[in-house]
């Protein structure tokens, strides 16, 4: 993968992250339109990190920190490209952003169901905190 380029996604880039979400990403979110996707580059530059194989986008993942708390979100690799070390190098930039913002520990967004997610996240350090339950309330319709 000598020719894998992680980089954080600029406003021009949100229809084609939304059409690769659609296509790559397991399950959909409240928040997967450009509004939404528009007010995270704006408030977070730097945390929608793309994964580009010959300009050809083949990866995300969402590094968010709110100054406390570093939350991943919507990694997710082409499915013809998988298991090549796509998610790992996403992964990677994401905790490397993290530290450099001084935060020192990450959370992941993983659904229940997608037991493929399950083992990426596990090989990459990631552990299910059973104590924990996500608890939501949508905010708008």
């Amino acid at each position: 993968m000598d020719d894998l380029r992680i980089r954080a996604a600029d406003p021009g880039d949100l229809d084609a992250v939304l059409a690769f979400w659609k296509e790559a990403a397991e399950g959909t979110s409240i928040s997967d339109d450009r509004a939404g996707v528009e007010r995270l580059v704006a408030r977070d530059p730097g945390s929608l990190l793309l994964a580009e194989l010959g300009g050809e986008l083949v990866g995300t993942v969402v590094a968010g920190f709110d100054g406390w708390r570093c939350h991943l979100y919507r990694l997710a690799v082409h499915r013809d490209r998988r298991r090549r070390g796509i998610g790992s190098a996403l992964l990677a930039a994401a905790e490397e952003r993290f530290v450099e913002l001084g935060g020192r520990r990450g959370d992941a967004m993983v659904l229940t169901r997608n037991e493929r997610a399950h083992h990426a996240w596990r090989a990459a350090g990631y552990a299910p905190e059973p104590q924990w339950q996500r608890w939501v309330k949508p905010l708008a319709d």
